[in-house]
Formats: structure tokens, C-alpha cells, sequence
């Protein structure tokens, strides 16, 4: 008998006895994103969860259960109760196309990074994670820096200027209410913590965030958390902060003076220091994004499961183009990502890349452009998301792609 007739063999003899749910991940899901959530509580509850690359959009294979049975009729997901020789037919079919089971040996530990006063915009992970039910800490700079996070798998950034400019809203929301309130809380932390600039705090911040990469953590970051601890790092030993936000101006000479190594994924940047200017870098494709308007969408790249399980996780999705959707920061032009980072997925003819992932150390960075995948511009003051009307979104499955990510058994990843 050759090996791979026993493998089958095996599997059906186990299948036999203890029985498995399906839940399709294709067009026939009835929520994809509580998906995800019945996927994470069965890890919680010790019970063997397998993903299955490419097959019928990603889907789940769980051992049987009552309560997991309960649970997706609770949250509204189709799934299907499937024999042993359905269960051979599927692997049969998963070990001749480009498709790949992966096995989900825990459920992540999680951390978002938020400070206390939320700006008034909402982030579409932490409203993933509360749909889905999927449960996580709320942590902020002194957490970080008192070396917290060494207590999570992954962590989440997304909202948040590690360049120490506020956001660079000064020039239009100087007077708002929220806009001092912000600005207050970060001077208050950064004196508190022993630093004269909140620049220096939010360095200090990153840089523990990096070591906790290095370290083998996880980091998922959209909009403005994507590109400004880049461009924090790099200028380390320099100033490109506008005197309106720090009391002194900038060092004529930055630019000489900036070191893209210490980068996750940016390299040959330019700052944007003008006070006035609603930009940090010349990474972001916000002009060539906004100009085009909401009818683009981008295009996921498609991966050999079997040799490159990890960018084939963080792709799967129900469809291959996904809408566009904006943020402070939208995507990243091509020439300013390092070669040894991987793009997942691009705007087609154009140099906008959405999607990157690559490796810092022992751990992984996995940066999307934009802030809702459901709200083409969000703008200040607008409601959050209502992600019972976006229960099938193709972009939020990509933030839920990324909460799963830490739990699955790893392959080395090809580049």
C-alpha cells in the first residue's frame, strides 16, 4: 500500500468515528465573517480546526460537535455535515488541484493598539473582531513599552501616527474638540512616560514593536499605521516633524540622514514635512487613489498552496477582486517597497500596491492600504460600519485572513 493510500485510508477511519463539519467558504456562505468567529471559538474549545487552501473559498474542516453545530446555527453560517467518503472525495480533490489543508493548532492571542480617547473613526478590525466574535485587548503606549506585548500572537495597528504629527490634521482640524483632545492625551502619556515629544514616545513605541516582530510576532497595520512607522524609524536620527506640532523645526538635512534599514517594508521615501500638506510620504498612492474614484477594484494574486501556504492564506476570498476603499493611508507605490517583500495583492496598471506581507526577523508584517473595506471614504463623523449588512465582505475576510494567520502550522515561505 504506497503512502499517500494510507494517509486516505486513515482519514477515513477517523472520519468514520468521529465525524467532521464543512463550512464552505465559496458563494454559498450565508456569513462569512461569523465564519471566521465559529473557526476561532472551536480552537478555543480544543477542537480540531483545518483550513482548507483554495477549496471552495477557504473553507473549514471541523471535528463534529453539538455545540459548534450550535454555534453556526446561532451565528447564522452554513455549514454541512459531511461523511468519511465525502471527506476522502475532498482531500482527493485538494491533493490534485492548488489547494493545501492546513491544520489550526490554537486560537491566536490578540492585542489591538487604541488609546483611550478613540478618535472619531472607526477601526474596521476591531469591528471585524466584535462581529465575529472573536475577543481581544485593548493596549497603548505604556502597555507596550512596560513589554506587554510579549503576552500576545498578534497585534493590530491601525489609526495611529508613529511619526508623532497628530495625524498631520493640525492645518484643518486645529479647533475641533477631538482634534485638542487627541494632541492632550499624547503630550500628557509622553511626559508621564518621561519623553519631551510625542514623536520620541511614539519611536520608542514602534521600536518595541519591531523588536516584538523580530522577536516572532505578528503585526497587522492598515491606513496610517501601514507607512508612518517606516517612516518613524528611518528618521531615528533625525527631525522631520513641523515646529507646529513639536516646538522646534525641522533638520534641513533629513534626508541625509534617513535609514531605511531599520524599515519593515519602505525604502527610498521622501517625508512630507510641510505643516499644511495632508500627507506623510510620497509611499502613499492617496492623489492617484482618490482621482480614480470608487469603481476600481484590486486583484489578489493567486499562490501555489502546496509550496506558498502563508501568502495563500492571507489571499482567500470568495472572489478575486476586491473594491477599492480609501484611507490616510490608501496603498503604497510600487517603487518604494523593498524587494524582499511580497505583494499580495495590486490596482492592475497602475503602481498602487494594496496588499504586502513579508518577514521581520522571526516574526511576519502584514500591511493593507485603506480604512474600511465597506466605506469607500470615511469620513469624520460618519457612522461605523454596519457589518450585518456586509455579513459576505470580500474585504473584511481579509482582515479576518489575518486573525487566523498566527493559529495555523507554518510552512517556510518562498520568495
Amino acid at each position: 500500500m504506497t503512502k499517500k493510500l494510507i494517509i486516505l485510508f486513515s482519514v477515513f477511519i477517523i472520519s468514520i468515528c468521529y465525524g467532521k463539519l464543512l463550512v464552505p467558504m465559496d458563494l454559498t456562505q450565508t456569513d462569512h465573517l461569523k465564519a471566521y468567529g465559529v473557526a476561532y471559538q472551536a480552537l478555543l474549545a480544543n477542537t480540531n480546526v483545518e483550513w482548507l487552501l483554495n477549496y471552495r473559498g477557504g473553507s473549514f474542516l471541523i471535528n463534529e460537535s453539538p455545540n459548534i453545530i450550535k454555534l453556526c446555527q446561532l451565528y447564522g453560517v452554513r455549514y454541512e455535515v459531511i461523511s468519511g467518503n465525502q471527506e476522502v472525495d475532498i482531500r482527493k480533490i485538494i491533493e490534485k488541484e492548488n489547494m493545501d489543508a492546513v491544520m489550526l493548532e490554537k486560537a491566536p492571542k490578540i492585542a489591538v493598539y487604541v488609546a483611550p480617547n478613540q478618535k472619531p473613526w472607526d477601526d474596521a478590525v476591531r469591528l471585524a473582531l466584535d462581529y465575529a466574535k472573536i475577543p481581544y485587548d485593548k493596549i497603548w503606549d505604556k502597555d507596550v513599552l512596560d513589554g506587554k506585548l510579549s503576552k500576545y500572537d498578534w497585534l493590530h495597528l491601525h489609526h495611529e501616527d508613529f511619526t508623532g504629527q497628530f495625524g498631520k490634521f493640525g492645518a484643518q482640524y486645529y479647533d475641533t474638540d477631538w482634534y485638542k483632545q487627541d494632541v492632550a492625551a499624547n503630550v500628557t502619556v509622553a511626559k508621564l512616560l518621561g519623553f519631551n515629544k510625542v514623536s520620541k514616545l511614539k519611536l520608542a513605541v514602534i521600536k518595541r514593536v519591531r523588536r516584538y516582530v523580530e522577536d516572532g510576532g505578528m503585526v497587522f497595520a492598515m491606513c496610517s499605521a501601514t507607512d508612518t512607522p517606516d517612516i518613524a524609524m528611518a528618521a531615528e536620527a533625525t527631525d522631520i516633524v513641523p515646529q507646529e506640532f513639536d516646538g522646534d523645526p525641522i533638520d534641513p538635512g533629513f534626508m541625509k540622514k534617513l535609514d531605511y534599514s531599520k524599515c519593515f517594508a519602505f525604502e527610498n521615501f521622501t517625508p512630507v514635512t510641510e505643516f499644511a500638506v495632508y500627507e506623510h510620504s510620497d509611499i502613499d498612492t492617496y492623489i492617484e487613489s482618490s482621482t480614480r474614484g470608487p469603481n476600481i477594484y484590486f486583484s489578489l494574486f493567486d499562490f501555489s498552496a502546496k509550496y506558498d501556504p502563508v501568502p495563500t492564506m492571507l489571499v482567500q476570498d470568495h472572489v478575486g477582486l476586491v473594491k477599492e476603499f480609501l484611507g490616510q493611508n490608501c496603498g503604497f507605490r510600487r517603487d518604494k517597497i523593498k524587494k524582499n517583500v511580497l505583494i499580495l495583492a495590486e490596482v492592475s496598471n497602475t503602481e498602487e500596491v494594496k496588499y504586502i506581507h513579508g518577514n521581520y526577523g522571526k516574526g511576519t508584517f502584514t500591511f493593507l492600504g485603506g480604512h474600511d473595506p465597506e466605506d469607500y471614504a470615511h469620513r469624520i463623523g460618519d457612522p461605523p460600519t454596519n457589518l450585518e449588512l456586509h455579513k459576505n465582505s470580500p474585504g473584511y475576510r481579509l482582515i479576518l485572513n489575518n486573525v487566523l494567520f498566527p493559529a495555523a502550522q507554518k510552512k517556510p515561505l518562498k520568495t
